[in-house]
């Protein structure tokens, strides 16, 4: 596997896991705990080894590819545009956010802060998924265009929901930022398709191994 493919799939991976994770909260279905913990934890892991390390490990990104390989795989019937829409507005973002060096100090901080309540708690607590939604309403959310969620609007409508949405969409920016650093832009997500199908197959593979 070419590693600068694979690791462009790694990051792909994370921002279709992120917004998979934003729909199936906006509708009210289950998430995946090990999904779930992976992309909120991908926030507080700035300065990684590695791009794997961002994650974890691949099964820790299972959803994603999964999500990447439907999304990018020659069925369209297994697209699903609204996960689409959702990952070119978080790219968007991410080049509007680059250019804006008082928001993206506000991040860093926000982040800091919320990383020393997970050091309290937890990744998930509620507490922290707070803050990372407060980091994401002063930061992101103040660009244009602003993402629009869907789902059920008794399940949008809720605190909690609303929090977790919003903390798993700064997960897809992370993920974005770590597209951009390594080397994606649109004419690799074009040109480069069937490359970063194979490596996310072959990344999938060792997901889905026992143990």
């Amino acid at each position: 596997m070419n590693t600068d493919t694979c690791n462009r799939a790694t990051a792909l991976a994370g921002m279709f896991q992120a917004v998979r994770l934003v729909q199936q909260t906006g509708r009210g279905e289950h998430r995946d705990d090990t999904a779930t913990g992976a992309s909120l934890g991908s926030i507080f892991n700035t300065d990684p080894e590695s791009v794997q390390a961002v994650y974890g490990n691949p099964a820790a990104l299972r959803t994603g590819l999964e999500v990447l390989l439907d999304q990018l795989g020659s069925d369209n019937k297994q697209r699903d545009m609204e996960l689409t829409g959702y990952v070119i507005t978080l790219l968007h973002l991410e080049r509007k956010l680059a250019r804006k060096p008082v928001l993206l100090d506000t991040l860093g901080a926000g982040i800091d802060r919320a990383r020393e309540q997970a050091g309290f708690f937890s990744f998930s607590h509620p507490s922290v998924i707070a803050s990372l939604a407060d980091v994401y309403k002063q930061t992101v959310s103040t660009l244009q265009p602003r993402i629009m969620v869907r789902g059920e609007q008794a399940v949008l409508a809720n605190p909690d929901n609303k929090n977790m949405i919003r903390a798993l969409l700064l997960a897809g920016m992370r993920a974005a930022v770590l597209w951009r650093q390594c080397g994606g832009n649109r004419l690799k997500l074009v040109f480069q398709r069937k490359a970063l199908l194979e490596c996310s197959r072959d990344l999938l593979l060792e997901a889905r191994q026992p143990g």
